[in-house]
């Protein structure tokens, strides 16, 4: 069983109740659940989300689209997946973040067959070997298209292993910090489109989503390369959100390690 577990919650820093934030009268999580379901490899979708009171809405809109849920942390990510992974009895797991719409399945069915094939511990699109070390990046893809697939077992040595914050919040940074423990591979976009940027972190983001949503008939399963096709043909399409970087919340969890660290010697 291919389990993906889609982490949600409404308390988002930098944009407020964003995956609940609707389009043609439909909350972003629904395309993403909806684009999820349509993957041929994925057997089960599960909706990991906190248990504070205000993702009460996300439980309830989950539970009315049938599709199950699991209550953790909100700030240690990494231990809300792994609990939510430990009651299920899949071996392959695949994130997915809510906070992109617009997530091709046919990407996801990809990634999980080069995992599968190549028998690795994890497998995604978004990091990129230099040298030794692993690092968080596009590879050529537009943000938003995120995937990563990964053992139980990685996740597990993740969750007993990782210390630093970063690792907590970010849920496999500890596997690419540990690349001596792992079987990694990930795969690369023939063509650089890293600079369109599709995940919804702003109002900006949200703006541009919106425009590509709109611009496809309803019901429309999204695809990569149609969607890359429509910005491509309008790119001043890219400057609504092209202020926002890549790794803002990764670069603000690594400074707040320095920050804990410092806090810890100081004491």
């Amino acid at each position: 069983m291919v389990v993906a577990i889609i982490q949600a919650r409404s308390g988002s820093i930098r944009l407020p109740g964003k995956i609940l934030m609707k389009i043609q009268n439909k909350p972003i999580l629904y395309y993403v659940i909806n684009q999820v379901q349509h993957s041929k490899k994925i057997t089960k979708i599960i909706v990991a989300t906190t248990k504070n009171k205000q993702d009460d809405q996300i439980v309830n809109f989950s539970s009315s689209f049938g599709i199950d849920f699991f209550r953790g942390d909100e700030n240690d990510v990494l231990d809300r997946y792994y609990q939510c992974a430990k009651e299920l009895s899949s071996k392959i797991l695949v994130r997915i973040t809510s906070d992109c719409p617009l997530i091709d399945p046919n990407l996801i069915d990809c990634c999980i067959d080069e995992f599968t094939k190549n028998n690795y511990d994890y497998f995604s699109n978004i990091h990129k070997k230099d040298g030794n070390l692993w690092t968080y990046n596009p590879s050529g893809y537009p943000m938003g298209f995120a995937v990563e697939v990964f053992s139980f077992d990685a996740l597990k040595t993740a969750w007993i292993n990782s210390k630093k914050l970063s690792e907590r919040e970010h849920v496999t940074l500890y596997i690419l910090n540990h690349p001596e423990k792992f079987k990694i591979g990930n795969i690369e976009n023939t063509i650089d489109h890293s600079d369109i940027r599709l995940t919804l972190d702003h109002k900006e983001d949200f703006d541009l989503i919106k425009i590509v949503i709109e611009h496809f008939p309803k019901n429309e399963i999204f695809n990569l390369q149609k969607i890359i096709s429509f910005i491509e043909n309008k790119p001043k399409l890219k400057n609504i959100n092209s202020k926002h970087d890549f790794n803002e919340g990764l670069v603000r969890s690594l400074k707040e390690d320095k920050t804990f660290e410092n806090i810890k010697k100081i004491n």
